[in-house]
């Protein structure tokens, strides 16, 4: 069995794993890669072996699945190097110790025996500090029992872990064939998944040390593997540089709304029927915060960055000036393009490159349609406001303000802030409306809540214009600007 003395941890080959088992596999343990075809266990298992961060540890690839020429072919197309590596090929078109005789002596005697010497005669030679088993369930349809099948490779594994290489299997693993024997003998259980369209990951058991639950995201492409980790809140590491400093949204009513404007660290929801003018707003924030020298990442679900600029332009707010200068930056996402997860990373990487203050949304629907397909934990309306939230608490941690742009479906009619149920997540919340006032269609601004500061309970109104945002005096003299019908109240004589 493995030896837990030291608990030497070394790199996977992977940064996210690594992440995921905090620091890696423990040194002269044994793991299983368990996962259905297409699921990435090859891949991994050379990402482990001759991954370039690693340096060029002397490792041995033992295929039982796939010709070693196939192998190095798909490396070669992914950029592996592989000369520190050493192969073995057990597969049954290279095998050379068949024995015909079936009807004397049982499979394991024929078979696996033989097979397990080469395996340990290779060892010795070689004297691995990495091994990696390709398709070891193979050995049990050359095995006479489970039994015979679980002795033979505790030979291996002793072996293996007396010499302190660090040993990686793969099996394959689906509903109607099990590896429960695998997994109960290694050290650790990493199960892969792919549905078709989603790949992920998750660690079932590691023997010696904590890890990340839950399921993480894959990608898979011409440069090997890359995993996203959940953002859990144990990575959220909060900062009191530039904390709760008043951010100014560069329009004095606005301000005097949020009496003096947002707080820096802070989730902002801006919420509103369609075309009543959130993006617009958020986009003034963004703007007045990129003329101050900050940078500002808005990402878009919806609209392009064109789209974004010339809307800007025609309200007088030059903002294609500060993203050609750099302190703002325009993102489209594509649908389908990401996961929760892989965006939460996308946002955190773009905000530590360009030491961003602020980061917008737009919009919460957006967010929803582009990531729903997710099955294994976002397939729900809870576990989508559930990423939101931990990637608003993450953007809080680094001392970075979120705005959520949120749609109502109503134009008019009873006050609703969200349909998605996202109230609890904000700092603060600011809401447009329409409303009809003389039978013409106007619109109003107010703040519901603000956590950090007290702000204006009274509505104003809010327009649009060529000579850009203008907020108007406050609504006092109409009641029921909430029902989006008010009427008029005369003033006592």
């Amino acid at each position: 069995m493995a030896r837990q003395q030291g608990m030497k941890k070394i790199s996977t080959g992977l940064e996210g794993l690594n992440d995921i088992l905090k620091g890696g596999f423990i040194q002269g343990n044994s793991y299983l890669l368990t996962g259905g075809p297409g699921t990435g266990k090859t891949t991994a298992g050379l990402e482990f072996l001759c991954n370039p961060a690693l340096g060029r540890p002397k490792s041995l690839f033992v295929s039982f699945s796939e010709p070693v020429g196939k192998i190095r072919r798909d490396a070669e197309k992914r950029t592996f190097n592989l000369e520190n590596v050493e192969f073995l090929d057990l597969t049954p078109s290279q095998s050379d110790i068949r024995n015909m005789d079936y009807t004397i002596f049982a499979p394991d005697e024929v078979e696996a025996s033989p097979i397990i010497k080469r395996i340990i005669d290779r060892i010795e030679g070689v004297k691995p500090e990495r091994i990696y088993l390709d398709g070891v369930s193979q050995l049990k349809y050359i095995s006479a029992d489970t039994y015979q099948f679980r002795k033979q490779l505790l030979i291996l594994l002793n072996v293996i872990t007396g010499s302190e290489s660090t040993l990686l299997l793969s099996s394959e693993s689906s509903e109607t064939l099990k590896d429960d024997d695998l997994q109960f003998i290694c050290d650790g259980v990493i199960n892969l998944l792919f549905t078709g369209e989603e790949r992920g990951i998750r660690v079932k058991k590691f023997r010696g040390s904590s890890f990340k639950p839950g399921v993480h995201s894959i990608t898979l492409g011409d440069e090997g593997m890359a995993i996203f980790p959940k953002i859990t809140p144990e990575d959220l590491h909060r900062i009191s540089k530039k904390q709760h400093q008043t951010i100014s949204s560069g329009i004095t009513e606005i301000d005097n709304l949020l009496h003096g404007g947002i707080e820096r660290g802070t989730t902002t929801v801006i919420s509103g029927p369609t075309g009543v003018g959130k993006s617009t707003l958020a986009a003034q924030f963004a703007y007045q915060t990129a003329v101050r020298g900050e940078h500002t990442l808005i990402y878009t679900f919806e609209e392009t960055a064109e789209s974004i600029i010339t809307r800007c332009k025609n309200i007088n707010m030059p903002i294609e000036s500060m993203f050609k200068q750099g302190n703002l930056s325009i993102e489209k996402i594509n649908p389908l393009e990401y996961t929760p997860i892989q965006f939460a990373h996308l946002v955190k990487e773009h905000a530590k490159k360009h030491n961003t203050s602020m980061v917008v949304l737009d919009s919460i629907s957006g967010y929803e349609l582009s990531f729903i397909r997710n099955i294994y934990e976002f397939g729900q309306k809870e576990e989508m406001l559930r990423s939101i939230h931990i990637l608003a608490e993450h953007l809080k941690s680094m001392g970075i303000s979120l705005i959520l742009i949120n749609e109502v479906h109503d134009i008019t009619g009873d006050f609703k802030v969200s349909e998605h149920g996202i109230s609890y997540i904000a700092d603060n919340i600011l809401f447009i409306r329409y409303i009809e006032v003389g039978g013409r269609i106007e619109r109003a601004i107010g703040v519901l809540k603000k956590r950090l500061s007290d702000f204006e309970k009274t509505l104003r109104e809010f327009n649009l214009t060529a000579e850009g945002i203008n907020v108007g005096r406050p609504l006092s003299e109409l009641r029921g600007v909430l029902s989006g019908v008010p009427e008029i109240v005369k003033a006592d004589n």
